[in-house]
Order: structure tokens, then sequence, then C-alpha cells
């Protein structure tokens, strides 16, 4: 193997790692899932980007008769860029003493304010930062606020 294939394989075993953190630990930590908000994809050109530079790579190893395995690995790893960018939907979970945004655990005390803009983006005020929280259905809006507020 060559340390392309190395370099590779690490991004396929780092994407396996963050997926079960993803679909499997982050529900379960810190308590039970109360309530999980799905949320609206921000990244839809990045993607396309990284899944056409993929394609380049795999179309230029197919061309010059590049090692399987390198076109095996690459493969793999559009095939999970496109499960991360394109399948996989962000979530807000809500748990009893905070919640998940963004793969982070955030407590109750760390807010200071929760403001609703004109075009339905949830604000959040942190001490030092705020937190942009976009849903897909503007119903989950009034869910989302009114578990915070009982949960507070």
């Amino acid at each position: 193997m060559q340390l392309t294939d190395y370099l590779i394989l690490l991004f396929i075993v780092l994407i396996l790692l963050y997926a079960i953190y993803d679909e499997l630990i982050m529900p379960r930590l810190n308590g039970p899932t109360q309530l999980k908000i799905l949320l609206q994809r921000r990244t839809k050109l990045d993607s396309v980007i990284f899944i056409g530079l993929l394609a380049i790579l795999l179309y230029q190893n197919l061309r010059v008769q590049g090692p399987q395995l390198t076109t095996l690995l690459l493969m793999a790893l559009g095939a999970m860029a496109i499960w991360l960018f394109w399948v996989r939907a962000p979530k807000l979970l809500l748990k009893e003493h905070g919640f998940f945004f963004a793969n982070v655990f955030i407590t109750w005390d760390r807010i200071s304010a929760i403001n609703l803009s004109e075009d339905g983006v949830l604000v959040i005020t942190l001490e030092n930062r705020r937190l942009l929280i976009y849903v897909r259905k503007l119903d989950d809006l009034e869910t989302i606020y009114k578990f915070m507020l009982e949960s507070r």
C-alpha cells in the first residue's frame, strides 16, 4: 500500500467513527433524548466540490490504470461522503440538562437569550457566541421553544 492509500483509509476510518458517534453514542450521552428535531443542511456547495474532486481522482486513477485498492478506497470514500453530506440529516437533540447542536453538548445554564428571527431561525445566545438553528419545519420552532422554557 502506498501513502495515498493509507491516507484515504484514515479518512474512511474517521468518517466511520464519526458515524458511530453521531448515530449511536450521541443520542445516549447525557441522558435519554427527549426531543429530536431535524435541521436543514447548510453545506451543499462544499459537498458537491468535495465529491467532484473525488470523482476527478477516481477518473485519473482509472485512466492511468492505478492500483485497484486505491480505486476501491476512493469509491468507498465517495460513498461515505454522499452519506455524510446528502443522506445523513443534521439534528438537534434536546435532553433534560441541555442539548446537542453540531455534535456539542450545551447545558441550559449557558443560554443567556433565546430569540426568533423574522425568517424563522432560532437564535440562541450563549456566553461568547450565538447559535443559529435552521429547522426544516417552522412548526418545530415552537416545539423547541416550549421545550427549552420547560427545561430551564
